[in-house]
């Protein structure tokens, strides 16, 4: 139907799905537990104090957690742009079962094996998904830091691969490989919440995440123009297609490199920056007038309410998430089936 036309399409289901979720949040009471939780064994960068946003963003740690983000995302992008066209580039008709490179198929070839490459960036994004599930939950066990060093050596290690795959014509390693380093870009998403709050507390995280989103923009940015800018170079200077994007993957592999070092410069917050007692205080009594104006009823009848709330919320996101999931398998069955 046309561009903007879908981008109102985004905007109204983002709006609808978004309030909705809004909706059903509720601040806890300060220092408020699980019945029976017990704090995991773990990273020595967590916090026992609250530092205010307005302090987070002075220290250290904020900007090379800044840097952090930015160095990874900004691969991570850059990839996610690349990858469909790179697909496409490499293996050409190989795709669609012909022999024949990208610059010699016909435009009904070429329309072909890009729906094709679409199932990839399906595929992709389901690892995505995945990343931001799996990764985030191992970081409650090794530690954030730990996480991010894994997102950088390993990622490092998986970027400078890939050429080495496209060279070799192994195409179920280059779906593999993109498949990780997707799991990874959306797993640094999904875990540096926690990590901000393991280093300033969680009274104000919310705030300082705001404003360490900014590290988002700047890479989204910073990636797509690398990576197209250095294969419009390398292909105006007679650079093949398919050998035109090895110079970008070893440069986001540098970039992840410089990431790993930023990640390990992280250190605990000095005690200095912490809140003190009367500005913790000052902030219980703003979240306790909050809640007092939340009616929570109680009862069995809340209760069910509560429990259909629940069944429905997750029925309105899982349905048309399983069918998503369902047609991306589909594509990527047929990604390989040729």
């Amino acid at each position: 139907m046309g561009v903007w036309q879908t981008f109102l399409v985004f905007a109204a289901t983002y709006f609808v799905f978004m309030i909705c979720g809004s909706l059903g949040y509720r601040i806890p009471a300060p220092n408020w537990k699980p019945e029976g939780w017990k704090p995991p064994n773990r990273q020595t960068l967590v916090t026992d104090g609250q530092v205010h946003a307005d302090v987070a963003w002075k220290t250290p740690q904020f900007w090379l957690l800044w840097s952090v983000l930015t160095l990874n995302v900004t691969a991570g992008i850059g990839v996610l742009g690349m990858a469909s066209p790179l697909l496409q580039e490499v293996f050409g008709g190989r795709l669609i079962g012909v022999k024949a490179s990208f610059d010699e198929l016909t435009l009904q070839q070429l329309s072909t094996i890009a729906a094709t490459a679409a199932g990839f960036t399906g595929l992709l994004s389901l690892f995505n998904i995945l990343g931001r599930i799996f990764w985030a939950s191992l970081s409650d066990q090794v530690g954030r830091q730990a996480t991010y060093m894994v997102f950088f050596l390993f990622g490092a290690a998986l970027y400078a691969a890939i050429p080495w795959t496209a060279d070799d014509g192994s195409l179920g390693l280059f779906v593999a490989f993109f498949c990780v380093i997707l799991s990874m870009y959306g797993g640094g998403f999904a875990t540096v919440p926690a990590y901000l709050a393991d280093l300033f507390g969680s009274r104000m995280v919310s705030a300082i995440h705001g404003r360490l989103l900014t590290a988002w923009a700047t890479a989204g940015v910073l990636g797509p123009v690398l990576v197209n800018y250095i294969r419009e170079y390398q292909l105006s200077h007679g650079v093949p297609r398919a050998e035109a994007y090895s110079v970008t993957m070893y440069i986001l592999a540098g970039l992840l490199a410089i990431g790993f070092v930023c990640n390990l410069m992280i250190q605990p917050v000095a005690k200095k920056h912490y809140m003190t007692r009367a500005q913790i205080a000052e902030l219980d009594a703003t979240n306790n007038a909050n809640l007092a104006r939340v009616d929570v009823g109680g009862g069995a009848s809340t209760a069910v309410t509560s429990m259909g709330l629940v069944v429905g919320a997750w029925a309105a996101v899982s349905i048309p998430l399983a069918w998503g999931v369902y047609i991306t398998l589909l594509k990527a069955i047929a990604l390989f089936s040729q």
